[in-house]
C-alpha cells in the first residue's frame, strides 16, 4: 500500500475564526505530508506491513513496539479522520440518532464535553483527546504522540489533535480554549456517527 495525503474536505479558510487558513496550510500540507512520506518509507511496499489496512498496521506496530511506525502511521490514521471530524458550522447540541443514546448513558453532552476537554488539557506534551467505544460503551480517552485507541482495543469515533502545531498559531498556549472551540463549533457529528459503523 502506498499512503497518500488526503485532500482537506473544506477550503483552508472555511473554519475561521476557530482555525485559521495558516494553521491548515502548515498542519495539513506540511505536518500530515511528513507523516505520509515517512509512513511510506517505514511501512509501505516491501515492508512487513505490506497488504495490511491502515488500522491493522496501527495495531501490529503497537503490539510489536515499532515506535517509528506507531507514530507515523498512527498520525496518518489520526489526521485522515481529524480533517473529516471537522466542518463549517459544526458542533452544537443536536446529535445524530445513533449517538444520542450513547451520550445520554454517558451522562449528557455537557459532561462529555467537560471530560473531553479535560482529557486534552491533561495530555502532557503531544497527543490526542478521544471519544471511543470500548466494550459497547462510550468513553473518553487520551493518547500520547501518534498513538490512537485502536492500539489498545477501542474504536475511536472522535479525536482532537493536541500537538502544538494544531493550535499554537491561533490559540498560543490556551489549549483548553482550543478544545472548547473544537467541541462547540467544529465537530462534524455526522462523521462521528459514521465511525460507529
Amino acid at each position: 500500500m502506498t499512503f497518500t495525503l488526503p485532500d482537506l474536505p473544506f477550503a483552508y479558510d472555511a473554519l475561521e475564526p476557530y482555525m485559521s487558513a495558516k494553521t491548515f496550510e502548515f498542519h495539513h500540507d506540511k505536518h500530515h505530508q511528513a507523516y505520509v512520506d515517512m509512513g511510506n518509507k517505514l511501512a509501505g511496499e516491501g515492508s512487513k506491513y505490506e497488504g495490511l489496512s491502515l488500522e491493522d498496521i496501527c495495531k501490529k506496530a503497537f503490539a510489536e513496539k515499532d515506535q517509528p511506525v506507531v507514530n507515523n502511521i498512527g498520525q496518518h490514521y489520526n489526521h485522515t479522520h481529524f480533517w473529516q471530524w471537522m466542518k463549517k458550522d459544526g458542533g452544537g447540541t443536536k446529535l445524530p440518532g445513533k449517538l444520542e443514546p450513547l451520550v445520554a448513558t454517558y451522562g449528557g453532552l455537557e459532561k462529555l464535553k467537560a471530560d473531553f476537554v479535560e482529557a486534552g488539557k491533561t495530555q502532557f506534551g503531544s497527543g490526542w483527546a478521544w471519544l471511543v467505544i470500548k466494550d459497547g460503551v462510550l468513553a473518553v480517552a487520551k493518547t500520547p504522540n501518534g498513538e490512537n485507541p485502536l492500539m489498545s482495543g477501542a474504536q475511536p469515533i472522535l479525536g482532537c489533535d493536541v500537538w502544538e502545531h494544531s493550535y499554537y498559531l491561533d490559540y498560543q498556549n490556551a489549549r483548553p480554549k482550543y478544545l472548547e472551540a473544537f467541541f462547540d463549533h467544529l465537530v462534524n457529528w455526522e462523521h462521528v456517527e459514521e465511525m460507529l459503523g
